[in-house]
């Protein structure tokens, strides 16, 4: 771009301020991902709007690195964020109300100009096909207190959970617990997320339509976006977002299984997506569409950007291969579906055929549904008699 496009750009978009951070650090906002030289001290060039921030200290030879720590931002035009690396912690941290307004009056006077990195406007679009849904009001509600976002901060209770293979594999690539820090258990603290249930209970109805509760989740959204979302399908989409940005570049555990239960729950419902909620799931089919179409990604053009999910994820196995293959089915069987959702339901499946070779022919189980024993998302079936009274 010419000079002058540069330099509009520079003084009408936000910027990172980081100082001291030591040399082979990986620091990274939205798809970019920067590694650390001795001239470093952030990123310009940032558009305005919803941006995750996150990064990974080094050993001294730059070839060991310790859990990312991440923190969702929203800025605005010519916005200067300040931080500072803490040598003891090993982490970026606020500086002082009179060091903050310094620092940024120097940084608007182009006085550290040459030492920040640009951020690449290319990768706008992948962001923003990852976030588009997630806004300022959702990161308040979400982030924990602080706002930075660590596996290493996370409650035990993710750690020791029953896995599948996938999530085992997951684990040891986040190698929790061999961080050079440690964090007291005190300490520990994780994101506000919504509270999904994995098995519907009611009291007060039969055997048989609690069980039909539980085959279909639509009533289960329909209670949950009213109570927890004031109605609204964008906050849940973008819980989703923020859920999936947190988990794959912030690599945080919590972040996986609420992204999973999300999923799970969408994936369940048979009802919403032919009648009251089909905008809501041409969206959600949007929404996952792009979140694996840049998480699967094989090949990249340069070396910059967040890990990508693993082969773990190539198997079908997977819970998602499993709640995938009863999805496709019910909306390619329907005799009446909305057309940008079957278009978009299509371009989904076509995605994990010709990236994860994945094949979704109907299932011989009864009925056609197909439940692994071992999938804690699998729907609560209860088997009654026809004499039997309903309990």
């Amino acid at each position: 771009m010419d000079s002058e496009t540069a330099l509009e750009l520079v003084k009408n978009g936000a910027t990172l301020l980081f100082l001291d951070v030591p040399q082979y650090t990986l620091v990274a906002i939205d798809t970019q991902m920067f590694s650390v030289g001795p001239a470093f001290k952030g990123v310009k060039m940032i558009p305005p709007g919803t941006h995750f921030v996150y990064y990974s200290s080094s050993t001294r030879d730059g070839k060991e690195f310790s859990p990312t720590i991440g923190f969702f931002i929203d800025v605005g035009s010519s916005e200067v964020i300040v931080r500072k690396w803490d040598q003891q912690e090993e982490r970026l941290v606020k500086v002082s109300e009179e060091e903050d307004e310094r620092y940024s009056h120097a940084v608007r006077n182009m006085e550290f100009d040459r030492q920040l990195g640009p951020y690449n406007l290319s990768h706008c679009e992948d962001w923003k096909r990852l976030s588009n849904f997630i806004t300022k009001s959702i990161i308040d509600r979400l982030e924990p207190i602080g706002g930075e976002i660590s596996v290493e901060c996370e409650n035990d209770m993710f750690r020791n959970t029953h896995k599948t293979p996938m999530e085992e594999a997951l684990d040891k690539k986040l190698n929790i617990g061999n961080s050079g820090t440690s964090v007291d258990k005190s300490q520990r603290k994780g994101c506000y997320y919504t509270s999904i249930p994995r098995v519907v209970k009611c009291k007060g109805i039969s055997g048989k339509e609690l069980t039909s509760l539980n085959l279909d989740k639509t009533h289960l959204l329909e209670t949950l976006l009213a109570s927890n979302y004031g109605g609204s399908e964008d906050l849940l989409l973008g819980e989703l977002q923020f859920a999936f940005v947190a988990f794959l570049m912030g690599q945080s555990l919590e972040a996986f299984f609420q992204w999973k239960s999300l999923v799970s729950l969408l994936f369940g419902c048979t009802e919403a997506p032919f009648h009251t909620r089909t905008r809501l799931f041409t969206k959600f089919i949007k929404v996952i569409h792009y979140q694996l179409k840049y998480g699967l990604q094989k090949d990249r053009k340069d070396d910059t950007g967040p890990p990508l999910l693993d082969d773990s994820w190539l198997s079908t196995d997977s819970f998602l291969h499993h709640l995938c293959k009863d999805f496709f089915s019910l909306m390619l069987d329907g005799s009446v579906v909305d057309g940008d959702l079957l278009k978009w339901t299509r371009k989904f499946k076509d995605l994990l055929e010709s990236n994860l070779g994945w094949e979704f022919q109907q299932s011989s189980a009864v009925d056609g549904l197909y439940f692994d024993e071992n999938d804690e998302f699998a729907p609560v079936v209860e088997m009654l008699d026809d004499e039997a009274p309903a309990v």
